[in-house]
């Protein structure tokens, strides 16, 4: 799975990379599901940076719903909770390296994962809207012709993730599926792209990292330097 990583390219870095401009203090090393966090997607005008929540609710779901942090590559095409967005609200998801933990001597030890060359990568995701039951509340809710304000709308995504490939495998039964950078565009606006952006392995390399990183409410980049 992918359950925790780091974006911190600068915004001159995440432009030339990504093709647009990032959002405002988009930054973190200790990305965690339920923090909005960057994504880019396709637009009228080409290419947006936004930030949804990390969690991915679909739009017929209702407050219940549980959020996935995660789709998986095999069952996205037919699971009923993406199949909508993977036809056509999928984006880039830009990261500098991933967290994952493996047991050791009986300790659950963090490492960090990054491409040799220290670039930054985009992983696959989709996004959805929902609206929130409980967004109509109050009086308003009741007036004869509706609220009388918009119903708050909230933006979700999921990381993509596949069976894993070189030195991740010896580590996690999973990782994110991460596209190629000629394959951006066919990964947002492509007709069934998965198999496409799946035909790379991409290389990693892993060290091993502070368990201070267990808690998302730490946040600097000691957490990605070596112990």
């Amino acid at each position: 799975m992918c359950g925790r990583y780091a974006v911190f390219l600068d915004a001159t870095e995440f432009e030339a990379t990504f093709g647009v401009a990032p959002p405002d203090g988009f930054e973190t090393y200790n990305a965690a599901p339920s923090q909005r966090l960057p994504v880019v997607r396709a637009s009228a005008g080409g290419r947006e940076a936004v930030t949804p929540e990390w969690g991915f609710v679909p739009a017929w779901a209702g407050d219940e719903y549980s959020p996935n942090s995660n789709a998986r590559a095999e069952t996205i095409r037919e699971k009923p909770s993406f199949e909508d967005a993977y036809a056509s609200q999928r984006c880039l998801v830009p990261a500098n390296g991933f967290y994952e933990w493996r047991t050791e001597d009986g300790e659950n030890v963090p490492y960090y994962f990054e491409r040799p060359d220290g670039e930054p990568f985009a992983m696959a995701g989709v996004w959805s809207e929902y609206v929130p039951e409980t967004t109509q509340t109050g009086l308003d809710a009741f007036a004869a012709d509706g609220p009388a304000t918009e119903p708050e709308r909230v933006e979700t995504f999921a990381v993509v993730t596949r069976e894993p490939t070189g030195i991740v495998a010896d580590y996690h039964h999973r990782m994110s599926v991460v596209v190629p950078e000629s394959e951006y565009d066919t990964w947002l606006t492509g007709d069934d792209p998965l198999d496409v952006v799946t035909a790379t392995d991409p290389t990693f390399e892993a060290r091993r990292v502070s368990t201070a990183v267990n808690d998302p409410g730490n946040d600097s980049p000691d957490l990605t330097r070596p112990v």
